[in-house]
């Protein structure tokens, strides 16, 4: 009995042709493919599977041949491929020993390297120097571009290229740190945008360093794997929580469908697990695809191959949170808890001991409640409220007591010569509140604002530069979604206002981070005042998100790693991402804590 494994190069694929092997063994081993992908062809005694694949049930492959006396027969191409991947293997990098710092310097400076790294730097660099894949998990400003690109020229031969997959708003960071880092380079990065043609024309000129997006990758990554297959190349991923979703996301599945080809690879986050460990198993298979993780192993698992530099190494005041908690008047409460009535209604039909409830149609119920709760004119074009009389008198009266306070608030802090951020998840609130603030030079930045140049009017750039040079430019309004990241305000703002908060923990660290980070002054102690409703799904957001930023805490030893709120006494002035367990919390909360 034989099982012969050769490779097919253009469809980078594993074929194995059996002979002599018993009908009814030939299935078992089939079922164990299965078990691993269902990326399976078989035409008779063939079965062709993805190379991807393979190199994960390897060495299942090699246990049913050995337990079935099977003779395996490899081609040249496949013992070669295989070596390869053994070099590159999650169980070879964990054996490896730390670079000294003599090391990272001589290296470094021989490559024209000439940025000062900082301690931390040196330190995650000595571990990651020789990992063939690895991680850097640093808060915002601890440098980790910085660090990439030093993992970059510690590694890399002359002719190995780079290629960046990151937010379209971290592309400006990428070509100054390269700049930065080693001013005798020639070449800069390389934007891949554009469509499929314009693209396929950049990488014929053969571009040495290149950035794409997370949206534009899966539209040519049939050039990209072309790229890779042709030329020997690093792969990085910045903000590699965004591949969470695994093989369920458009982006995540075309990254992880070319993970064995690039030569190195790192990923970069801040928040890398902001719902669950579950949340690293996609991101641990990019780096090592051979390694079978779990959701009860990953975070083991990712202890040899991640570094992180935390805030309190970086010497970061801490932060203040502050609760704040208001009631609603007589009338939004009455219609509140119709409302709570009405989505638990409708949420009967969704959920059942048989069947596995919706995420998607919890979280669509859930949204119009945060809606009401941060302002109630939210609802006013529903309509199944539009015609509702009680309805009508409220939204004719005020926008609840969430906005009310933000507006109070922002006019005593600008009084006191203090800038604030106001932050709200629904863009109707943030241009509100941008127009109530007209007078204190408000502007406000949610998906609908173009990015471009900081001279040119209205842009993203131009807003944030304004925010900073201009005296008279008290108050920013941003949705988290649109402005958590690449933005930095720290310099001449120290106080946000969140009207509220979705589920999404990540969009609200880094949201936080864009007042909180290194170059903060040791006196400057920034205030984050959480804004809620007494008796709302409220409190559900703010226990999930402490559920989940105490977990990620945990998983990356980082204490400093904390968003526990202080109760604090209000004062009136003159003026989705959704998880399983995000569910579950929220039935409680509809559902008052019983079984459904």
């Amino acid at each position: 009995m034989r099982l012969y494994i050769d490779f097919n190069a253009y469809r980078q694929e594993a074929l194995l042709k059996q002979e002599n092997i018993p009908i009814h063994v030939w299935k078992s081993f089939l079922r164990i493919l299965a078990d691993f992908t269902t990326e399976i062809l078989q035409y008779e005694d063939i079965v062709y599977i993805p190379w991807r694949a393979f190199i994960v049930v390897r060495s299942e492959i090699a246990k049913f041949a050995k337990g079935h006396a099977i003779d395996v027969v490899l081609s040249s191409e496949v013992s070669s491929k295989l070596r390869e991947a053994n070099v590159h293997s999650y169980s070879y990098a964990i054996k490896q020993t730390p670079l000294t710092e003599k090391q990272i310097r001589a290296k470094l400076a021989s490559r024209g390297f000439l940025r000062r790294l900082t301690d931390n730097q040196r330190n995650n660099l000595s571990k990651l120097g020789v990992l063939p894949a690895g991680a850097t998990f640093s808060v915002p400003g601890a440098g980790k571009t910085t660090e990439a690109l030093a993992y970059f020229f510690l590694n890399a031969d002359s002719d190995d290229r780079l290629l960046v997959v990151a937010p379209k708003n971290a592309f400006g960071a990428w070509e100054e740190q390269l700049a930065e880092c080693v001013p005798s380079e020639k070449q800069s990065f390389v934007r891949l945008r554009g469509g499929e043609q314009s693209i396929e024309l950049k990488l014929r000129d053969n571009p040495k360093y290149m950035l794409i997006t997370y949206q534009q990758y899966p539209r040519v990554k049939n050039l990209i794997q072309k790229l890779l297959q042709s030329h020997p190349t690093f792969m990085f991923l910045d903000e590699s929580h965004r591949i969470k979703s695994g093989k369920i996301g458009v982006s995540a599945e075309a990254i992880l469908e070319i993970s064995y080809l690039p030569k190195r690879k790192l990923i970069m986050s801040g928040t890398p697990m902001p719902q669950s460990q579950k949340d690293l198993i996609p991101q641990l298979n990019f780096l090592y695809p051979e390694k079978k993780v779990t959701e009860e192993d990953a975070i083991e698992a990712l202890q040899p191959v991640y570094v992180r530099t935390t805030k309190g190494q970086l010497g970061i005041p801490e932060v203040e949170h502050r609760l704040i908690t208001l009631p609603m008047d007589a009338l939004q409460e009455q219609i509140y808890r119709t409302l709570k009535s009405e989505v638990k209604r409708n949420l009967i039909p969704v959920i059942s001991d048989a069947s596995k409830y919706s995420l998607r149609e919890i979280g669509k119920r859930t949204m119009k409640v945060m809606q009401f709760v941060s302002n109630p004119a939210l609802l006013a074009r529903d309509m199944e409220f539009a015609f509702d009389e009680r309805m009508g008198k409220l939204l004719s009266q005020n926008n609840g007591p969430k906005i009310e306070y933000a507006c109070g608030r922002a006019r005593q802090l600008a009084a006191e010569g203090k800038k604030v951020i106001i932050w709200s998840t629904f863009v109707e609130n943030v241009e509100l509140i941008a127009t109530r603030l007209a007078d204190l030079g408000a502007d406000y930045i949610h998906g609908g604002v173009d990015a471009g140049d900081e001279e040119d009017n209205d842009t993203r750039e131009w807003k944030i530069k304004e925010f900073h040079n201009n005296p008279n430019k008290w108050v920013l309004v941003a949705n988290p979604a649109a402005a958590s990241e690449g933005i930095s305000l720290h310099k001449v703002c120290q106080n946000a206002i969140y009207i509220d908060r979705s589920f999404n923990a990540a969009q609200y660290l880094q949201s936080e981070d864009r007042i909180h980070r290194l170059g903060l002054q040791k006196h400057q102690t920034p205030c984050v005042e959480i804004v809620e409703c007494a008796n709302t799904i409220d409190q559900v957001v703010r226990k999930r998100l402490q559920d989940k930023v105490q977990r990620m805490s945990q998983a990356l030893r980082d204490t400093s790693l904390n968003v526990d709120v202080v109760p604090y006494d209000y004062e009136y002035f003159g003026d989705e991402g959704i998880s399983s367990e995000d569910a579950d919390e929220i039935l409680r909360y509809f559902f008052g804590g019983t079984d459904v």
